[in-house]
């Protein structure tokens, strides 16, 4: 087997440059291993406030920095019509669905795996890079996608939808490397960029109050709050601004055993556009021992070849592995049991399957079942 096997012949390699310190360290890596490389930093969002605008020009002004720095040419491409039609329209229509997507997922395989590869290949470049914590490691059945080193800061779950023509042109210089070292190897660099906060919110959108801005494009749709028994306690905003598990936010507050406890969302009953809440952070209708996904994607191209198969997951990013058995996959839909209860299997997230370091695909939740 030959671990990220690109790496060591040099290439024609085009870095997506962000604006943050991964991406920076990312394109120092590449050109010490020999690569002719050019950098490429994509604006993907106009519908935008002036708090946005600042953000964007402030990264672009970073990237310039860095590549100003390493001595490599900076392109610059605007995606706006790309994100939209292939990522935030999408984004919106699982909120109106009442689910709760996860943008980075679709987003590193619309734009960041296909958008940006395009434009890279048509500017001549070989191979592209990206400040991902991930591996690859590459053999003659083709291209597997591994933890890295950085357990913490592993990426593999928002990149699990990436496909064998994706990954056999992606580099992950990142891939043998933790954040601590990262910062400390840019500040050795002297990147101004060093200390910079790790990007948050919606993927190239950022942090927002996010109801508010979910609010410009969907309706708010009040109702009531009640507790499982059906005693109202407050008002929600709308149904879509909500999620399982969601302790934040809830307006509410009670007394619970003679204490003070939080109120955690448990469920949304979309035909009474009632948000139930309990003070119980395993309330029973919280709990999964397994769920339904839809259009299951396998790295590798084919689900495993026998079932029920053993293996680990995650439902979120950061989620210690958990084990689980897909005890039945077809194009469209699998069954996955839990060897222990999960909580908050949530509607429109990702299951991702591991075995070992490798991770092997996943889906997207339907469902959790607890029968």
């Amino acid at each position: 087997m030959n671990h990220e096997s690109l790496s060591k012949n040099p290439k024609r390699v085009m870095i997506g440059l962000s604006g943050g310190v991964d991406s920076a360290v990312a394109a120092h890596l590449l050109l010490e291993q020999g690569h002719e490389v050019e950098a490429l930093f994509m604006k993907n969002w106009e519908e935008d406030d002036e708090a946005g605008y600042c953000a964007a020009a402030e990264d672009l002004a970073d990237a310039e920095a860095v590549a100003e720095r390493l001595g490599i040419r900076l392109h610059r491409v605007n995606f706006a019509t790309e994100y939209w039609d292939h990522v935030f329209d999408s984004f919106l229509r699982e909120y109106q669905a009442l689910r709760t997507p996860n943008p980075d997922v679709l987003c590193n395989k619309e734009i960041k795996f296909a958008a940006f590869l395009d434009h890279a290949l048509g500017l001549g470049a070989e191979a592209i890079a990206t400040g991902h914590y991930a591996r690859i490691l590459r053999d003659d059945s083709g291209s597997r996608l591994l933890r890295c080193a950085d357990e913490d800061k592993d990426q593999t779950y928002f990149l699990h939808l990436l496909d064998q023509a994706q990954l056999s042109r992606a580099l992950f210089p990142l891939h043998g490397l933790t954040k601590t070292e990262v910062r400390a190897l840019a500040r050795r660099l002297g990147f101004a960029n060093a200390a910079k906060k790790d990007s948050t919110g919606i993927c190239f959108i950022g942090e927002r109050r996010f109801r508010d801005f979910l609010a410009r494009y969907l309706p708010r749709e009040p109702g009531p709050i009640e507790t499982p028994e059906g005693k109202q306690i407050g008002e929600h905003q709308g149904l879509a601004y909500y999620t399982l598990g969601q302790r934040q936010g809830l307006g509410v507050g009670g007394i619970a055993e003679g204490r003070e406890a939080p109120w955690y969302v448990v469920a949304k009953d979309v035909a009474g556009n009632r948000l139930v809440v309990a003070q119980d952070t395993h309330h029973p209708l919280l709990m999964s021992n397994g769920l339904q996904g839809l259009r299951p994607h396998w790295i590798r191209g084919a689900p495993p070849p026998s079932l029920p198969f053993r293996c680990r997951c995650r439902l979120r990013h950061r989620q210690p592995l958990q084990v689980c058995d897909l005890v039945a996959t077809t194009e469209d839909s699998c069954e996955v049991r839990f060897a222990e209860p999960q909580r908050a299997v949530t509607p429109g997230q990702s299951i991702v399957f591991y075995q070992e370091e490798e991770c092997l695909g996943g889906a997207v939740i339907e469902r959790g079942r607890s029968d």
